[in-house]
Parts: structure tokens; sequence; C-alpha cells
């Protein structure tokens, strides 16, 4: 071994130190083994790695003017040092995390663009101004080594080591020794890396469909007819293929969340994810770190690092349900996303940018809450780039009759109950009723008909007074009221009522052939009981046909 006061590199100790290198997962634990060896030479003031990554301090980069490319630089990711100068001044200079260095500028970004080993003994004033960073002169470094990180011909960054004493003749050949394996340590770290963020992302993504499942239940699918919802086809056609964001508008329950899944499902953005936030539903002060996540220890509560659901819905959709909830303080930040697509984490330094595209939805009219300072401005013609209307169920009721059977379909199969019978009778009921609750209603009705009805005709408990009188359904023949009459409607004696139930009755009987009981029988279509229709019979006197 070597003595602890000399100055060259033991075989044996380097050996050791390369084993122990390529066993190493975790780039920080790495780094600790080697400055636990090389760090603590009497020679060695100060060993560096630097990092190349995307830059996110360039606004307060000291050296800004300096650098030609803004999107990537050297980050200082660890250092460790003995200091001359003091303590407090040896740790800012040697480890300061928030240290870079533009590529190209100085020694050490020379050695990032150019992939070239330096190595300066006896260095000169020259030198020390020739280095890139301030501290090698009061710190009294005479010699310095400064190595590329490359790996399969990619520059991941630089080692440097400084010294007080002038380096050996074997410098050269073993910091580009460390420097390839220290290359192969931060290739497998950034591997590792990338693979736990996956696995949290997908976490995310698997809490966040999970909640979409359930709330998706709630409504159908675009099943229609009517001509409000060709329109809305039309226009989720045209918004789809764009970047525009898009905000639908619509009362509770009339899909508009099935919407956002149709604009995603047609877009560029299909194979990505679709992030589903429902901003009534968050508490206010952890808004912040839902949308953009947080640094572990930033407040009480953060054991860990957390992505957003912006970082989640990466090269996807992020879609902002009842977005008429969302906190003024948070408005504005929610603004500077949509302008730019960069965000920082709670407690972190770093920007960050995220390709997500933006579909809010409001139940609430936004303009009101403008008026009302509740809601910003500028964030609202920033989202209504797109407007789309979702119209109430009540505005297509030509909508029903297709939507019953899909829900029927659809309830079936999830509560595994006997398949009903949808009679006209029942059609006609859900027609007559104005449906304040829109799709989600309808589909809620009929789950709970279906389990009443084991596997029996549907029957509904449901009002007819929200629409009005001249909209309630009417039998087809009137015979009481004479052709070319008011439509109005006009007051029936007690015989007359008599007489028209007695001729509904022998229609009924008629149109069914004189079946009485079971699908398609007269019961069915007068949705009574047969056991209703019976005693009625026998009150007015009637037979089978």
């Amino acid at each position: 071994m070597e003595s602890p006061t000399g100055t060259r590199l033991d075989p044996n100790v380097a050996a050791s130190i390369f084993l122990e290198l390529a066993n190493e997962h975790s780039l920080q634990g790495a780094l600790q083994k080697v400055f636990a060896v090389l760090g603590e030479r009497p020679d060695m003031a100060c060993l560096q790695i630097w990092r190349i990554e995307n830059g996110d301090r360039c606004l307060r980069c000291p050296l800004q003017e300096k650098c030609a490319d803004h999107r990537r630089c050297l980050h200082l990711t660890a250092g460790r040092g003995v200091s001359v100068v003091g303590a407090a001044e040896g740790d800012a200079y040697f480890g300061d995390p928030h240290a870079r260095v533009p590529l190209g500028y100085g020694l050490l970004g020379n050695v990032a663009r150019d992939r070239e080993t330096i190595i300066l003994s006896n260095m000169t004033a020259a030198d020390h101004e020739a280095v890139g960073v301030e501290w090698t002169r009061p710190e009294r470094i005479r010699a310095l080594g400064i190595a590329p990180i490359v790996f399969k011909g990619e520059i991941l960054g630089v080692l440097a080591g400084y010294t007080r004493q002038d380096l050996g003749e074997d410098a050269w050949p073993w910091s580009s020794i460390l420097a390839e394996h220290l290359a192969a340590v931060i290739a497998n770290t950034r591997s590792f890396e990338e693979i736990e963020r996956l696995k949290a992302q997908l976490e995310l993504q698997n809490t966040y469909l999970q909640e979409e499942v359930v709330e998706a239940k709630a409504f159908g699918d675009l099943i229609g007819q009517s001509g409000a919802l060709r329109q809305l086809v039309s226009q989720i056609e045209l918004v789809a293929p764009t970047e525009a964001s898009v905000l639908i508008l619509g009362e509770t329950g009339t899909g508009k969340e099935l919407v956002a899944h149709e604009i995603h499902r047609r877009s560029q953005r299909k194979q990505g994810p679709l992030v589903r936030v429902n901003c009534a539903a968050i508490p206010r002060e952890l808004f912040e770190s839902e949308l953009f996540g947080h640094m572990r220890g930033s407040f009480t509560g953060a054991i860990k690092d957390r992505a957003g659901r912006i970082e989640t819905a990466e090269g996807g959709t992020l879609f902002l349900d009842e977005i008429g909830e969302l906190p003024l303080d948070m408005q504005s930040k929610l603004l500077r996303f949509l302008q730019e697509r960069r965000y920082e984490r709670i407690g972190d330094d770093r920007t960050r940018h995220a390709d997500v595209r933006i579909i809010g939805a409001t139940n609430r009219d936004l303009k009101e809450a403008i008026a009302a300072r509740r809601f910003r401005e500028d964030l609202y013609y920033r989202l209504h780039v797109f407007p789309i209307h979702v119209a109430p169920l009540r505005e297509r009721k030509e909508d029903i009759p297709p939507l019953a059977n899909h829900f029927i379909e659809l309830s079936v199969r999830d509560l595994k109950c006997a398949r009903p019978r949808l009679t006209r009778a029942a059609v006609t009921e859900l027609l007559s009723y104005d449906w304040p609750g829109n799709v989600r209603e309808l589909r809620n009705v009929i789950e709970r008909a279906i389990i009443l009805a084991r596997g029996g005709p549907l029957r509904f408990d449901l009002p007819i007074t929200g629409l009005p009188l001249k909209e309630r359904p009417r039998l087809e023949a009137q015979p009481n009221v004479p052709p070319g009459a008011d439509a109005a409607p006009r007051v029936l004696t007690e015989v007359e009522l008599r007489s028209l139930e007695r001729d509904n009755l022998q229609a009924a009987l008629q149109a069914t052939k004189g079946k009485i009981r079971g699908p398609a029988g007269a019961a069915e279509l007068l949705g009574i009981k047969p056991t209703t229709l019976l005693a009625r019979m026998k009150k007015w006197g009637l037979k089978k046909p």
C-alpha cells in the first residue's frame, strides 16, 4: 500500500476503487467511495464531479453572458476538499450544488466540449485565469487534472482534481481510467434514475386512471343521434388534432369528462397519458404540490420527492375538471405554465419543462367569476381558445333511448344482474322527465331500476312535472278532441275520463292480440302490473279479443 503522505497512487488502491465502482448503482455512493480514498490524500485539495444537464438557472447564472448554448451546461454534482481559507468558504468553493459552467468556457468547459484531458502543473497566473473558477488562486492550487467522462461516445461530464503539489507522471493515465469508470457508474445511475422515474410516473398514472374509471362510470359514450350531439362531435374533430387549449362548458353530469377523453383519443397525443385533476376535491394548501410536485423536506410530511400531475402527463393531456374552483393564487402559476410550459417543484430551484396539453372544464359562469374577482381574466382567455358547450340532456331528448339501452348493457355487466326489458311505456316515462342531473342521473336511475326489476320490465318512479304541460307525453289517439281544435288541454268530465280509460285498455289489448303478461304484453305496454290490468278489465267488462 502507498504511504499516507505519498503522492503516487498505489495500483492496488486504484484496483480496489475500480472494483467497488463496478458494483455501485448509486452515484452518491460511488462518489463517497472515491472521495474516501482520494479526497483525504494530503496532496488532494479538491475533487469534483461535473455532469452535463439541461440549463436550469440561466436567468440567475453569473456566467449567462459567456454561455453560447442555454440548453445545457456543466452542473456541479459533487465536490469535496480541504480549504486553506476557511471551512465556510471552502464548502462554497468545492461543493456548491448551484455551481454551473457553460460548455466551452474555461478549462472545465473546454474539456467537456473537446473531450480531451488537460493536466497542468506548476500553474502560472495565466493558468489560474484560464481555469474558469475563481477560487484556485486563494486556495493555492498548484496543479490540476481535468478528464472528460465519456460513455459509449456520449460526453456525460468531467472529473476535476486540484492539488497543492505538482502532479506525477502517472496522473494522466490514472485520471483517464478513473473517468472511464465514473462514466459507467453515471450511465448506470442515469438508467436506474429513469427506471425509478418511470415507475413513479406509472404508479401515479395508475392512481389517476383508477380515479377516472370511477368517474367515467357516471357517463356513457358518445352515443346518440341528436343534432346537438352531432355538432359536439364536429367540434371535437376540429380541435382534437391541434395543440389548442380547450375549455369545456356545461351543466353537472352532461359528460364533460367524456368530451375530454374523446379530444385526447382523437389527438396526436393519444399514445400519451390523460391525467385528470379534480380542482374541487384538492385542499387549497396541497394544490401546488399536487399540480407541480415537491422535493423531500420542502414542507412537513414531504418525506420523499414527488412528481406532480403535470410531470405525470408529460407527452399527453392534463384535464383540469372544475377549473372554476382553482384557488386564485394558483391561477397565476397555471397561467405561467400555459405561457412558457415551465414550472418548479416546491422546494426546488430547478426549472422544469413539460410538454402537456391543457383541457379545462367547468359548470360555472367564469365571466361572472371574473367580475367577482374570483377568476383571472388573462387565464380565462388563455383557456378560452376553443370553447365547447355540452348541451344538457333535456335539450337532446332523441339521445335518451339509445343512452338508456347503452346503460342497460353496461349495468347488467357491471352489476351482474338479470337482463331487464325496456318497454315503450318505460321509454315514454324517461322522455317525460327533464333530467336536472343529466346523463349521470339517467345512469343512476337505470341502475336502480335494473336492481329492482329482477329480470322483468323496467319501471321508473319519475315525476313528469318537470316539463311544461305542452311537452308532456300524450296519447296518439284523442277521440274527445275534435280535429283542428286548439292544442291547449281542456277539462274532461268524469264520464269522458272513464270512457278514455276504457278505450285505452281496449286499444292495448287489441295491439297485443289479447296477451296480458310477459314481454310485449298489454300490462307491459301500459306500464302496469298484470294483476292491475286484470282488475281494470273486470271493472270495465273487457275480454280478450
